[in-house]
């Protein structure tokens, strides 16, 4: 598979299909997760008509797969984690190392998203609730967690920024829930669109950890 275009084609021959209640194809992981009773020779059948190749996978298999692909977002936040306990080396005050957890954030998930820009706003509306209806909010997404992470890191207008913060945690997460209940297999854009991560648990907990320093900031403003 090469564009979305294969990804429509082959669930539409997959859903034609007798017994399939739904079928989602992953471009990414070129996987597709079928529920419903039908037949496998039947399945491949259909892919291989259309001119693809398909075999089973089992569940231990797409399981380590994910864990592979998510080792960059554990990194990620292994040495956010690093930075922010050496800035504050000197003195471990909780309020400042989390401003500096949050703007370290900001910045290196910003720094990803860059990486691949022209891909992210793309991938990031799948889920996301305001780029869904407002396009033009993808492309400045990154631009906005480059500015809020500057915010924290240097103490400038720390209320607007936390509001700001608040509002699109709240949002994105929201849409990663939504996702994940959904049981749709997309991309998720958190690390942009170059390292390919797979939506996941992982997300929520990431989005949960950044909320909570948030909210938890707000109340001590």
């Amino acid at each position: 598979m090469h564009c979305e275009a294969c990804v429509s084609k082959i669930e539409k021959a997959l859903h034609s299909i007798k017994g399939i209640e739904k079928a989602t194809v992953n471009l990414n992981d070129e996987t597709a997760i079928i529920q419903g009773d039908s037949k496998l020779d039947e399945v491949i059948s259909v892919i291989f008509d259309l001119g693809y190749t398909a075999t089973l996978n089992d569940n231990s298999a797409i399981k380590e797969s994910t864990a592979k692909k998510l080792i960059p977002l554990y990194l990620s936040f292994l040495y956010i984690i690093a930075g922010s306990l050496i800035i504050n080396r000197s003195e471990l005050i909780l309020e400042n190392f989390m401003y500096d957890f949050m703007g370290l954030f900001f910045i290196v998930f910003s720094f990803f998203k860059f990486l691949d820009y022209k891909n992210f706003p793309s991938t990031f509306k799948m889920y996301d609730p305001i780029a869904k209806v407002i396009p033009l909010y993808g492309w400045i997404y990154p631009f906005i967690e480059s500015m809020l992470g500057l915010a924290f890191l240097m103490r400038e207008q720390l209320y607007i920024a936390l509001i700001i913060s608040l509002i699109i945690l709240v949002t994105t997460t929201a849409g990663v829930v939504r996702t994940l209940i959904r049981k749709e297999s997309i991309q998720c854009a958190c690390l942009g669109t170059a390292l390919k991560l797979p939506m996941t648990t992982a997300t929520i907990i990431e989005n949960s950890i950044m909320l909570f320093m948030t909210i938890w900031m707000l109340i001590k403003f």
